[in-house]
């Protein structure tokens, strides 16, 4: 996969990615709590599946017993059982 200028200059430059480019930053904590940072907004919400936009696409997460702990407009918290992260 070919790198735009932009990512090809973060690149060279050694720059932080997720403040220049906008990527989402995924940190888990054993498949019970994921911590979300830089999403724009909730696709979808059920116990089972969660849906968030992201700048460059989607970030689908699966399991059981989803809920949102906690959230702010730039970052968020989801507990449950985590089974799968995929990007859309």
């Amino acid at each position: 996969m070919e790198k735009s200028p932009k990512e090809q200059l973060v690149d060279t430059l050694k720059l932080p990615k997720d403040m220049l480019l906008g990527a989402s930053i995924l940190t888990m904590t054993g498949n019970h709590e994921l911590w979300v940072e830089n999403y724009k907004g909730i696709i979808e919400y059920t116990r089972e599946s969660i849906t968030l936009q992201a700048k460059t696409g989607q970030i689908s997460i699966c399991g059981c017993g989803l809920v949102i702990d906690y959230y702010t407009n730039e970052d968020m918290k989801i507990i449950g059982t985590i089974q799968c992260i995929r990007y859309l």
